[in-house]
């Protein structure tokens, strides 16, 4: 495996950078004090993002997107994700759930989306259903040629400005070796469906300008027409997305460390206590070794898993590698970088305090530490078991 990156990746990167000092930094203190993104800021940095060719670049070129390969998307994440989560999302990166629509679902959910007309946003996981996707709640009974949606989700990301949710609600049982178990379906449904509510989550220490929702269905009718992918298929529909969407948390993570990192660096280097810099001092010096391996180790982790999904596939392993990896490193290094400034990193002056925050939520969700860790050693020991 050969990661050193191609010209065209260099430029890419290069492009991102300058985007996110341009247009992303300078409205960093306006969404950290207010915890709200305003429309027109939005607006305008969905423009700048088509103009240089970043919206939608984990899209296919065929379609409308930029066609990038999975590495080069990791790349282009790493940073993006050195901003505020509100700024960074708002580049762009419709669902490739998305891929499985089909005929009129591709013009009215897919091509919007595409062109930066439209945000979808993922309705999973419920208060009595996180990890445990299949104990879900919500429920779709069929009836006719619809379904009549019931139940709740929560900490459902932007949902507050997407247009439409990509729901999953249980559709059946089924047997299994395990025992019974729901059947799970995809419905495309749009916000302004009767017998459907968003409402604002719950305030969050991280984030802020990017808000969780809950959303209520009562009796929401839907037309058969709105399921994505197959009846009872639904997690056919999702685990692409879910592994690459650990691989996009591991990117942006990796971002957010390098931005931590190269803080402390120059604050170790310029900072004089007792006549010498700080970093000459062991007790920093070593916090800088300590992260400088940690980014290292994650960032190869992370790659590699990229280079593999553009080489075959990626495995479930390495997807998860690559998430508990990047954003344990994250906690660490942010936690550290704060510890070598001392008082100052506590304040808003600097960044460090809010990517401190934003790390804690990364081992949570799309997978908490613990998941990741139970897939691994599965992965492990499933050859062993079955000798």
């Amino acid at each position: 495996m050969n990661f050193a990156i191609t010209e065209a990746q260099q430029m890419l990167v290069d492009t991102a950078k300058r985007f996110v000092a341009e247009e992303l930094y300078p409205y960093e203190p306006e969404v950290e004090k207010t915890d709200a993104l305003p429309e027109r800021l939005r607006r305008q940095i969905i423009a700048r993002a088509k103009e240089v060719g970043l919206y939608a670049a984990n899209m296919p070129a065929e379609l409308g997107g930029g066609g990038l390969d999975t590495l080069s998307m990791c790349l282009l994440d790493r940073e993006l994700g050195r901003a505020n989560m509100a700024l960074q999302y708002t580049v762009g990166r419709p669902s490739n759930i998305l891929l499985a629509c089909v005929e009129a679902q591709r013009e009215k959910y897919l091509y919007p989306c595409i062109r930066g007309e439209k945000v979808d946003c993922i309705a999973m996981s419920e208060p009595g259903a996180g990890s445990d996707v299949r104990s879900m709640a919500c429920t779709a009974t069929a009836k006719d040629d619809d379904f009549v949606i019931n139940g709740n989700k929560h900490f459902i990301s932007h949902a507050d400005i997407a247009d439409f949710v990509i729901l999953f609600a249980a559709t059946g049982v089924e047997q299994s070796a395990r025992g019974a178990r729901k059947k799970i379906t995809a419905f495309l449904i749009d916000k302004a469906t009767q017998g459907f509510n968003v409402r604002a989550g719950y305030a969050s220490v991280s984030h802020r300008g990017y808000h969780n929702c809950i959303l209520e269905f009562d009796r929401c009718k839907v037309s058969s027409a709105q399921v994505l992918g197959e009846v009872h298929q639904g997690f056919a529909v999702a685990n692409q997305w879910l592994g690459n969407t650990r691989l996009q948390v591991a990117a942006i993570c990796l971002g957010r460390c390098d931005r931590a990192y190269e803080l402390a660096c120059e604050y170790a280097a310029t900072r004089k206590q007792f006549n010498q810099t700080i970093g000459k001092f062991q007790g920093v010096a070593f916090k800088l070794a300590d992260m400088a391996l940690k980014r290292r180790a994650a960032e190869l982790l992370t790659y590699q898993a990229a280079w593999q999904e553009d080489h075959g596939g990626m495995s479930d392993m390495e997807a998860a590698m690559a998430k508990l990896a990047a954003s344990e490193a994250l906690a660490f290094i942010a936690d550290e970088a704060l510890q070598i400034h001392g008082g100052m990193g506590l304040m808003a002056d600097l960044p460090l305090e809010r990517i401190w925050r934003d790390a804690r939520v990364e081992r949570i969700w799309e997978g908490s530490s613990e998941i990741q860790r139970l897939i691994i050693s599965r992965a492990i020991l499933r050859p062993l078991e079955n000798r």
